[in-house]
């Protein structure tokens, strides 16, 4: 389990895949939306600089000003007529579209005074804009050519355009203003990567989860077209069979035919105890008959698939007191609770030294499964990360991917179940993980 070191147990090739599926990469982000702010960049920009050259009368340097504006609208035209508009970048050409705007954006702040101007702040966008769709790395590198323009601009810069002499701000004014944008830089950085960050993982984590359900879902419908075969194919099987007995009657021993209709006769009763075993068989089976099945059959079936050489596991089902019925609640075998409480079963398991315990109780309020192992026990330090995604001590190892109990708990929470993750006692030694529904069903009720 995720925080535990052990030994890893394999499992079935179809539900070790479902558990620990295959995370497609990250397609990047759309160009139109960078060209989009881009262009709404460029517009604010000239009307910026037409407001205060005409509006206000303040000089500027128009043909430095409105080349470099001019610039940027040329590559914009060139980048959204080389490429569909439905292209998509990837991280290191998103990286230099942004660099580019923040440099930019520092030459025209250079012409106008630099961290004097009061649009200055702006260099926080294009920050702003990388810290929730690049990565770490890229991000650090977008702030990196940020601080460094933040830093030239607070040394060089032509005058602020103003009307007679410009104002002389005190040094230590100058000196916050520096330190507050590069602080903010840095803030924007850190927090804005790591909730978009947050924000992609559980998207990826959510994706694996329903492909473990999608892929239960596929195993329980091949179990219930096997159970529907068996009945429909019953009927006609038994007629093959009486007629085959007759001929076995009517044909004497030493007829040609004799051995062919002792075969008929004999695959035909093969035929029926492989039908009537596929009828009776409640795991292997998800047909109408046991679509509502008592909670610790339903908890043998889940982990029928997960069981390993060496390591026994232990059943243990009874109410909780004398008050709670004496017969188990039912519960509706659903893919979300096959897969939830196999991938609790098999983490177990891959950790367990001998022994897995599996309790199943219940009352009238509740009914709960608890399966605990004689393993390490959970690591303390991720106990109250546990059910987040790609949390796991054997991430990378062996195709973990830190899923397992998020999968679990994700699905098993579907099914209006909470999860509680625990350790045992100190003197017992070993991780425990409560599964509990709330208002169980009985079959009396």
């Amino acid at each position: 389990m995720a925080g535990r070191a052990g030994k890893p147990s394999p499992a079935p090739p179809v539900l070790a895949a479902a558990a620990s599926p295959t995370l497609p990469p990250r397609g990047g982000v759309r160009l139109r939306a960078l060209v989009l702010i881009r262009w709404a960049a460029v517009t604010g920009q000239l009307f910026t600089a037409a407001v205060v050259h005409w509006g206000l009368g303040f000089t500027l340097p128009l043909l430095a000003v409105g080349g470099t504006i001019a610039l940027s609208a040329l590559l914009n035209l060139a980048v959204s007529l080389g490429r569909p508009a439905s292209a998509r970048i990837d991280d290191r050409e998103a990286t230099f579209f942004l660099a580019f705007d923040v440099v930019q954006l520092a030459v025209l702040l250079y012409l106008t005074g630099g961290l004097t101007n009061p649009f200055a702040l702006l260099l926080l966008a294009p920050v702003a804009v990388g810290a929730t769709i690049l990565s770490l790395l890229s991000n650090i590198a977008l702030s990196l050519v940020t601080i460094v323009s933040i830093g030239l601009l607070s040394i060089f810069h032509q005058p602020l355009p103003w009307l007679g002499p410009a104002p002389e701000f005190p040094q230590i004014y100058q000196s916050g203003v520096w330190a507050g944008l590069t602080l903010t830089t840095l803030l924007i950085t850190l927090y804005g990567w790591r909730l978009a960050e947050e924000g992609r993982q559980m998207s990826d984590a959510l994706g694996a989860a329903q492909a473990a359900l999608a892929q239960e879902q596929r195993v329980s419908s091949l179990g219930a077209l096997a159970a529907a075969a068996a009945h429909e194919l019953g009927s006609p099987l038994s007629t093959i069979a009486v007629i085959a007995k007759e001929m076995s009657r009517e044909v004497e021993a030493d007829d040609p035919l004799r051995e062919d209709v002792e075969l008929l006769f004999a695959e035909s009763e093969r035929c029926r105890a492989i039908l009537a075993r596929l009828s009776v068989d409640p795991t292997g089976d998800v047909s109408d008959s046991y679509v509502l099945v008592p909670l610790p059959a339903l908890i043998e079936a889940a982990t029928e698939h997960y069981r390993s050489d060496g390591i026994n596991i232990r059943f243990e089902a009874s109410p909780f007191n004398a008050a709670a019925p004496k017969t188990a609640p039912i519960q509706v075998r659903s893919p979300e609770i096959m897969q939830g409480v196999g991938n609790i079963v098999q983490n177990a398991i891959s950790f367990a030294r001998h022994e897995v315990h599996i309790a199943t109780r219940w009352t009238t309020e509740w009914a709960e499964v608890e399966v605990s192992d004689d393993g390490p026990g959970f690591s303390e330090a991720l106990l109250d990360e546990l059910g987040t995604p790609f949390i796991s001590t054997r991430q990378g190892e062996g195709g973990h991917m830190g899923l397992g109990v998020f999968i679990a708990k994700t699905l098993l929470e579907r099914t209006g179940a909470s999860v509680i993750f625990g350790n045992r006692s100190s003197a017992e030694g070993g991780a425990a993980v409560a599964v509990r529904w709330p208002n169980p069903v009985f079959k009396a009720t």
